[in-house]
C-alpha cells in the first residue's frame, strides 16, 4: 500500500482529500499519486536546468513552483509523455483528468492559487472503439471446457463473470456472508455497493463450488487459492487467460468478460439501458453506452429491412 510520503505535502494533502473527503477508491488515488509524481519530477526538470529527469525528487515541488506552472508548461508535460514515455491518448487523457482535479483543489478548495493553469485545458481526443467481447457461442465453449483440480472453483469465477458482469476487484472480495442471500452485495468503485441478481447458472455453481470449498477451508473469502487465502486479482487473470488460451481465444482478458455480459445481456435479453447502468454500476449513462454496440447479424438485418433493399435496375 502507497503512503504517500515521497510527494511534496501539497500532493499528500490532496490525494488524502480525495480518498477520505470525495471518496474515491484506493486504486483510483493511487494512479493520481503516480501522475503527479510523475509531472512534477518532469516541472522540477522543466525549471529547474541541469538536473537529470532520473534524479528529480517529487517531494521538493513546493507551493512556489506549482504557482509558476503555466498551460503551456502543462502541454509541453503531455507531450513529453508521449513522446518519450509513449502514452497512449486513453493514459493522457487521464493524466490531464488528474491535473484538472488537483488544481480545482488549489484554487477552490485551498484557495492557493488566484489563476487556474487548466481551466481552459484540451483533453486529448480519445478514439472510439467497440469493445471486444465474446459472442454467445464463444462464451458458451468457455463454460464448457473449464477443467482441472480446481474445476469448480474456476468454472464459477467465469460463470459470475459472464452472468453477471462484476470487476475483477468486485469477484475477488466477495465473502462467504456475501452469497448466503440473493441478491447479493458487491463493493463496486469508490467503496460504493450495489446489488447483483444471481441466476440459476450463478447460483448453482456457486453450490457447487462451495461443496468443494466448505469440505477443506473456512476462512471467509468465498474464493480461495490451494493455501486457503482470499484468492488474489493476479491469480483470477492466470486462470481466465489459461481458459481463453484453451479455447484458442486470442485478444481477450477478464475485463473482456464484463463486456461480453453487458453485451449479451442488451443484444440477447432485451436490457434497456438504465437497467444495464445499475447492473454495471456505471455513474454515467455515457459509460454504459459503450456496450451497446450492435452485433454484425444486427446491421445486415437492418440493411435487409430497408423497403428498397429488393429494388434493383432495369438493364433492358
Amino acid at each position: 500500500m502507497i503512503n504517500y510520503d515521497d510527494c511534496g505535502d501539497i500532493v499528500k494533502h490532496f490525494l488524502i482529500y480525495t480518498l477520505t473527503i470525495k471518496g474515491r477508491s484506493r486504486n483510483t488515488v493511487d494512479s493520481y499519486y503516480h501522475d503527479l509524481k510523475l509531472f512534477f519530477k518532469f516541472m522540477i526538470t522543466h525549471f529547474e536546468q541541469g538536473i537529470e529527469f532520473d534524479n528529480a525528487n517529487a517531494k521538493t515541488a513546493d507551493l512556489e513552483l506549482i504557482k509558476r506552472i503555466t498551460q503551456n508548461d502543462i502541454y509541453e508535460f503531455l507531450y513529453f509523455t508521449s513522446r518519450k514515455r509513449k502514452n497512449n491518448a486513453t493514459t493522457r487523457a487521464r493524466k490531464v483528468s488528474t491535473l484538472r482535479g488537483f488544481f480545482n483543489y488549489l484554487t477552490h478548495n485551498q484557495r492557493l492559487l488566484l489563476e487556474n493553469p487548466v481551466e481552459n485545458l484540451d483533453s486529448p481526443k480519445l478514439k472510439t472503439s467497440l469493445p471486444k467481447h465474446l459472442n454467445l457461442d464463444q462464451s458458451k465453449q468457455m463454460l464448457t471446457n473449464v477443467a482441472g483440480k480446481f474445476a469448480e472453483r474456476d468454472y464459477c469465477i467465469i460463470t459470475l463473470f459472464l452472468n453477471c458482469g462484476m470487476r475483477l476487484s468486485e469477484l475477488v472480495s466477495l465473502n462467504l456472508a456475501d452469497v448466503a442471500t440473493n441478491p447479493i452485495k458487491v463493493t463496486g468503485k469508490g467503496d460504493k455497493e450495489r446489488l447483483v441478481y444471481l441466476n440459476a447458472a450463478c447460483q448453482d455453481a456457486i453450490n457447487d463450488y462451495l461443496k468443494e470449498r466448505h469440505a477443506k477451508k473456512s476462512a471467509n473469502a468465498l474464493f480461495l487459492t490451494q493455501a486457503g487465502t482470499r484468492i488474489s486479482k493476479r491469480r483470477v487473470q492466470e486462470i481466465v487467460d489459461s481458459n481463453f488460451k484453451k479455447n484458442n481465444m486470442t485478444g481477450f482478458s477478464v475485463h473482456k468478460l464484463r463486456h461480453t455480459a453487458a453485451t449479451l445481456m442488451f443484444q440477447h435479453g432485451n436490457v434497456d439501458l438504465r437497467t444495464l447502468q445499475e447492473v454495471l454500476g456505471h455513474k454515467n449513462l455515457a459509460t454504459t453506452q459503450i456496450y451497446t454496440h450492435v452485433s454484425n447479424k444486427q446491421l445486415k438485418k437492418a440493411s435487409l429491412a430497408n423497403p428498397l433493399s429488393e429494388v434493383k435496375r432495369d438493364r433492358k
